[in-house]
């Protein structure tokens, strides 16, 4: 959140669309008050949400908003999540389509350790053996308190990307390397 808040200075009036957030992800973590708008697949977990969130329900990978309709896109770890390279390419166009200003954060491939599940070296395996060990020897599956994702769905839905794809996916964005002990541990494209 510091780095989109230094590159891309939102204020007040800075409308934001969210793909795939929630509120707990804006709430006391970042010091603005913008509008933000919460795209997601369903309705968000909140009864009520504070008044400056408008939830909205649809997919990222055809919006139902109008060109340039955002100041920025921002959406944190969920490209990974769309199975298929091809829908990954909506995801990005439709991103680049409805946001003048762009914030699209994904974990990096090659990062020794997969991110969902907490295993160091495992999606180096052909994936579908490696769905089936996540299942029963990730971090995610040992300590799941409160956790009611189906680890099998969640394996079923992964496709992490590479820089390469990150490169083609956002042509006119600059793609940050975001650092953990000197090594990239995720990517994010950043268009001011």
């Amino acid at each position: 959140m510091q780095v989109m808040m230094n590159r891309l200075r939102p204020t007040s009036s800075t409308r934001i669309l969210d793909v795939g957030g929630y509120v707990f992800d804006w709430e006391g973590v970042v010091p603005i008050t913008s509008p933000i708008v919460l795209l997601n697949l369903a309705h968000p977990p909140h009864a009520t949400l504070p008044e400056r969130f408008t939830p909205v329900v649809g997919d990222a990978r055809s919006m139902e908003f109008p060109d340039r309709a955002f100041d920025i896109a921002y959406s944190n770890s969920v490209i990974e999540h769309l199975r298929t390279f091809e829908d990954q390419k909506r995801f990005s166009a439709e991103c680049r389509r409805v946001g003048r200003q762009l914030f699209i954060q994904t974990p990096n491939r090659w990062f020794f350790i997969e991110p969902h599940f907490v295993v160091p070296f495992i999606h180096f395996l052909p994936w579908s053996i490696a769905k089936h060990i996540v299942r029963f020897l990730s971090f995610r599956a040992l300590f799941r308190r409160g956790d009611n994702i189906d680890l099998k769905k969640l394996a079923d839905e992964l496709r992490l990307l590479t820089f390469r794809e990150m490169k083609e996916l956002f042509p006119d964005c600059e793609i940050y390397r975001e650092k953990w002990f000197g090594l990239t541990k995720s990517f994010v494209a950043i268009r001011q």
